[in-house]
């Protein structure tokens, strides 16, 4: 596999951000774990990323063989659709899946069509490659509350919906931290202002679900962390605010929904309204870009959440 030169970021307590250069830069972030030596990753970005990974690896003076894990905390494949062609690369690796989503990684053909329904077949493609399976004996689907050891260090599992019913997050005690995965939103660098991070949900097709996902932040909140480390992107600290500003954004993400229900182009208008919400929320914590500086940021989320929230609203009147 052809060498690329890693972006990474330390974010303490012997965990890099790795930049998974999916669609622009830090928006994707994978994390590698080290401890004593040995090494785990969580969510790997796509095919795509992962020559990044081993890069930042090596950069850690780390080989392939130790790495002992590999943790998705769901299976959407900016999360994980490098999975497949990463453990081919980790001899040692065990891959830690959801009980929900772990066959759809060992035979990724319905994921496969499901991110095609979305997508386009050709974009799809383009965006992620194509999706291998990873062999079934090389996964675990991990109950709530297991915990897993490397180098003697602890992570620990939490079972999350709201965001996927295949969800889970990572509780890491060394660093007082928790790999959230999209469970609590998204909270991109460019985006933060001298009053800090900021952040909203992400309500992705097709398993948004208002209740779980309020029940999702208060779990891991109930753990007192110090720390968040997001896929979008990486870590937050003031954690006490960025709670009470995703249980505000969740509800008015619904609200927005309900008020465009009966629209004839329900998710067109989910969307603007959306775009004008987060924009009048940004321009309250200080940030200071033009509008088509924010909209490249914030734009995929936008249209993806318009979608899972039309979504949302279809199951709700089936």
């Amino acid at each position: 596999m052809p060498q690329q030169m890693a972006q990474t970021t330390d974010v303490g307590d012997g965990i890099v951000a790795i930049d998974t250069q999916y669609i622009r830069p830090l928006l994707d972030a994978s994390h590698l774990i080290v401890a004593d030596g040995r090494a785990a990753f969580v969510d790997t970005g796509t095919n795509f990323s992962v020559p990044f990974l081993l890069d930042a690896l090596r950069q850690q003076n780390l080989d392939i063989g130790d790495v002992d894990y590999l943790f998705l905390t769901h299976v959407h494949l900016d999360h994980a659709g490098g999975a497949g062609l990463l453990m081919r690369e980790l001899p040692n690796a065990t891959c830690v899946i959801h009980p929900r989503g772990a066959a759809h990684m060992a035979d990724p053909e319905k994921l496969i069509a499901g991110t095609q329904a979305v997508y386009g077949e050709r974009q799809a493609f383009e965006l992620y490659g194509k999706i291998l399976p990873i062999e079934a004996d090389r996964i675990v689907a991990p109950a709530d509350e297991e915990r897993f050891e490397f180098g003697g260090r602890q992570l620990q599992i939490l079972h999350t919906e709201g965001h996927a019913r295949h969800h889970y997050c990572l509780h890491d005690a060394q660093s007082s931290g928790v790999f959230t995965g999209d469970s609590f939103g998204i909270s991109y660098r460019e985006l933060d202002t001298p009053r800090g991070e900021f952040i909203y949900p992400t309500t992705t097709p097709s398993h948004f679900d208002p209740a779980e996902a309020h029940k999702a932040i208060d779990r891991i909140m109930s753990l007192e962390p110090d720390k968040l480390y997001l896929t979008h992107y990486s870590r937050v600290d003031d954690v006490e605010r960025l709670t009470g500003d995703m249980h505000e954004c969740i509800d008015g993400f619904v609200a927005i929904a309900e008020r465009h229900r009966d629209a004839a182009d329900r998710s067109e208008a989910i969307q603007a309204s959306m775009l004008e919400y987060l924009s009048d929320r940004l321009v309250a914590h200080g940030y200071k870009g033009d509008r088509d500086a924010m909209w490249s940021i914030i734009q995929v989320d936008v249209v993806l959440n318009s979608q899972g929230l039309d979504a949302w609203l279809s199951w709700l009147e089936r």
